[in-house]
C-alpha cells in the first residue's frame, strides 16, 4: 500500500483521492507499482492546474467571450468532478468557482458597456437625423450636400441599435437625404431652364449687336448699345459652355462699332481743332475793325470775314462760346456805330432836337431876365426860386445841346 497527502493506493491497486467529501475512487492501477500509480494521477492533476491557469490568463487578458469561457470552465470542471487526478481537487474547484465569478462579472461589465455604447450610438444617430432634417431645408446646395455625405460616413461608423430603433432612425435619415436631393434636383432643373431662356435672349441681343456694328449713325447706335448692355445684364447667365462665346461675340460687335466711331471722332476732332485755329485768326482780324473809323468800310470788311467764317465749319464744342463771343463783340460794336450814325443823320430826329433846344434856350433866357428884374426890385426870395428853376432848365438845355452836337450841329 502506498499514499501521499492527497491520495493512496490499496492492496488491490485501486487509487483514491482525498477531498472534503471523503475519499473518492480515482481509478485502478495494475501496470506498475503504487508509487507509479500515484505519480501518474498526480501528473493528471498538474495538467488540470496548468489548464486552469491558462484559462484564468485568457479570461483576464484577452477578449474571450463569456460563452466560450463558460464552455472551457465546464469542460475542466467535468474532469475535476470525475476525480481522475490526485491532488487538491477542492482547491481547483475553488479556482473554478472564482473564475466563474470573474466571467460573470466580465459579462455584466460588457453588457453594461454595450448598453452604454448603444445609448451613445442612439443619441449620436438621433443627432445625425436632426442635423440631416435641418440640412434638407438648406439652399446651400454644395455645402449641405457635402455635409450630408459626411453624415452618412459617420452613421456607418456607429454601432447598430436594436432593429426597430435602427430602422426608424435610418428611415428618417434617408428621407431627409431624399428630400434634399429632390429639392436640389428641382432647383437645378429650374436653373437650367432659366439659363436656357437667358441663352435665347442673349442670342437675340448678340444678333442685334452684330447687325449694328457697321452703323455710322453714331449717337442713336451708341445709345442702343447701352440699352442692349442693360438688357444683357438683366437676362442673367446662360450655361457656362455658351456664356463666354456669347459674350465674346456681343463685346466684339460693340468693339467694332466703337472703334470705328472713335476713328471718325478722332479725325473730326483734328479737323475741328484746325477750324478753331482758322476762326481765331478771323476773330483777331475782325477785332482790328474796332474802334470803327469808317463804318461803311468796316461793315464790308466784317461781311467778308463772316463769309470766310461760315465756310470754315465746326469747332470743338467747348471752344465755341469763346471764339464766337469775340465775333459777336465786334458785330455789336458795328451795330452801335450804325445806330449812332443813324441818329446823327436822321432829319426828323435832328429837327426834333433843334426844336427842343430852341424851346429850352428861350425858357432859359426868359428865366434870366425874370431873375434880374426880381433882384432889381429887391425880391431875393423870388429871385432864388427862379434861380433853382433856371438851374434845372439849364441842365436840360446842356443835354439837348449835346444830342444836337451828335447830329453835327
Amino acid at each position: 500500500m502506498s499514499s501521499d497527502p492527497w491520495g493512496r493506493v490499496d492492496e488491490t491497486g485501486t487509487v483514491y483521492v482525498r477531498t472534503t467529501d471523503g475519499e473518492q475512487v480515482v481509478g485502478s492501477w495494475q501496470a506498475g507499482t503504487p508509487d507509479e500509480a500515484l505519480a501518474y494521477f498526480e501528473r493528471k492533476y498538474e495538467g488540470l492546474v496548468v489548464e486552469i491557469g491558462l484559462l484564468e490568463r485568457r479570461v483576464k487578458t484577452t477578449d474571450l467571450s463569456s460563452k466560450d469561457a463558460q464552455v472551457a470552465i465546464a469542460h475542466i470542471r467535468e474532469q475535476v468532478d470525475a476525480h481522475h487526478a490526485v491532488g487538491d481537487l477542492d482547491a481547483l474547484k475553488v479556482r473554478l468557482d472564482k473564475l466563474v465569478e470573474t466571467v460573470d462579472a466580465r459579462r455584466e461589465e460588457r453588457k453594461a458597456q454595450r448598453a452604454k455604447q448603444s445609448d451613445e450610438a442612439r443619441h449620436s444617430k438621433e443627432a445625425l437625423v436632426v442635423e440631416a432634417e435641418e440640412l434638407a431645408q438648406s439652399d446651400q446646395w454644395r455645402a449641405a450636400g457635402e455635409r450630408l455625405r459626411a453624415l452618412v460616413d459617420t452613421w456607418k461608423g456607429l454601432p447598430r441599435l436594436d432593429r426597430k430603433s435602427d430602422d426608424e432612425l435610418w428611415h428618417r435619415f434617408s428621407h431627409a437625404r431624399s428630400a434634399f436631393s429632390k429639392r436640389r434636383k428641382a432647383h437645378f432643373a429650374s436653373l437650367d431652364a432659366q439659363r436656357e431662356e437667358a441663352r435665347k435672349t442673349k442670342e437675340k441681343l448678340v444678333a442685334e449687336a452684330e447687325s449694328l456694328s457697321a452703323s455710322s449713325d453714331w449717337g442713336p447706335t451708341a445709345a442702343r448699345y447701352r440699352e442692349l448692355m442693360a438688357d444683357w445684364k438683366a437676362a442673367g447667365r446662360a450655361q457656362r459652355e455658351h456664356e463666354d462665346d456669347l459674350w465674346n461675340r456681343f463685346r466684339g460687335a460693340q468693339d467694332v462699332f466703337f472703334a470705328a466711331r472713335s476713328s471718325v471722332f478722332a479725325e473730326r476732332d483734328a479737323e475741328q481743332t484746325e477750324n478753331l485755329k482758322l476762326k481765331e485768326e478771323l476773330a483777331e482780324e475782325a477785332e482790328k475793325l474796332v474802334p470803327v473809323q469808317d463804318l461803311k468800310a468796316a461793315r464790308a470788311a466784317f461781311r467778308s470775314i463772316n463769309e470766310r467764317w461760315e465756310a470754315i465749319g465746326h469747332v470743338p464744342r467747348d471752344a465755341r462760346p469763346k471764339v464766337e463771343g469775340r465775333m459777336h463783340a465786334v458785330e455789336r460794336a458795328l451795330q452801335e456805330s450804325e445806330e449812332t450814325e443813324w441818329r446823327r443823320t436822321n432829319p426828323e430826329a435832328r429837327a426834333r432836337a433843334e426844336g427842343l433846344t430852341g424851346q429850352l434856350q428861350a425858357a432859359v433866357d426868359k428865366l434870366q431876365g425874370q431873375i434880374e428884374t426880381a433882384r432889381s426890385a429887391g425880391n431875393n426870395t423870388k429871385a432864388d426860386k427862379l434861380q433853382r428853376e433856371l438851374d434845372g432848365r439849364q441842365a436840360l438845355l446842356d443835354q439837348a445841346l449835346k444830342g444836337l452836337h451828335e447830329f453835327g450841329g
